[in-house]
């Protein structure tokens, strides 16, 4: 199971001289991150490096900010898949302190960093949700909205045409009971449809009262 992180948490390494500020936190995308990159560069205007790593699916992004290709942005990236994290960032500011590390000292440098400051992080379970679709006749509109409620599940295309068609999201732990609550009660006349199909055909419709 994927997770977050519920607040920003830090920690500070100094290996021969060069102090190594780590920071994780929440971020949800690239742009989000790069503007997090220019606060730190801002607040930190005499570091050597700012270097970062962003774990967040297609949006995923590791930046070594001049250090040696591979000896930063990546291995932070490692320890937060390794964690199993999901939309968040790691940064570290280094501050030079006049003695090279080499390529493997670098990597350990911030792969400490950065795992140390997870240890103080408080986790959050990231719960997955899945689109579903359906028609039924207009008849048993009024019955799925009622199951929908009960099972928290969030309305998000209602389209009414020759039958009711109706796009649903909610946490995969409860998809399955739903779905079979939806097949029985529907009496044969429930219809499943392709959620994402469903989804692009008919981004534009907000779901009626």
């Amino acid at each position: 199971m994927p997770f977050s992180l519920a607040q920003p948490a830090q920690h500070e390494l100094v290996i021969k001289k060069s102090r190594f500020i780590a920071c994780v936190e929440p971020v949800a995308g690239r742009e989000a991150a790069q503007r997090r990159v220019a606060q730190l560069k801002a607040e930190h205007p005499d570091a050597a490096h700012v270097c970062w790593a962003l774990l967040a699916g297609g949006q995923s992004a590791a930046n070594d900010d001049g250090e040696p290709g591979g000896t930063a942005g990546r291995p932070m990236l490692e320890v937060l898949r390794h964690h199993d994290l999901q939309g968040v960032m790691a940064s570290v500011v280094r501050y030079f302190g006049g003695v090279k590390l080499g390529a493997g000292g670098l990597v350990r440098a911030y792969t400490d960093a950065v795992a140390q400051a997870l240890l103080t992080a408080k986790k959050i379970a990231l719960i997955q949700t899945v689109q579903l679709a359906c028609s039924v006749p207009y008849a048993l509109e009024g019955w799925v909205r009622r199951e929908l409620d009960l099972a928290q599940a969030q309305l998000q295309t209602v389209t009414h045409a020759s039958v009711v068609s109706l796009l649903f999201a909610l946490p995969e732990t409860r998809a399955v009971a739903l779905s079979e609550r939806l097949s029985e009660g529907g009496r044969g006349q429930l219809l499943w449809l392709d959620a994402k199909e469903f989804a692009e055909t008919h981004r534009d419709n907000a779901p009626h009262a």
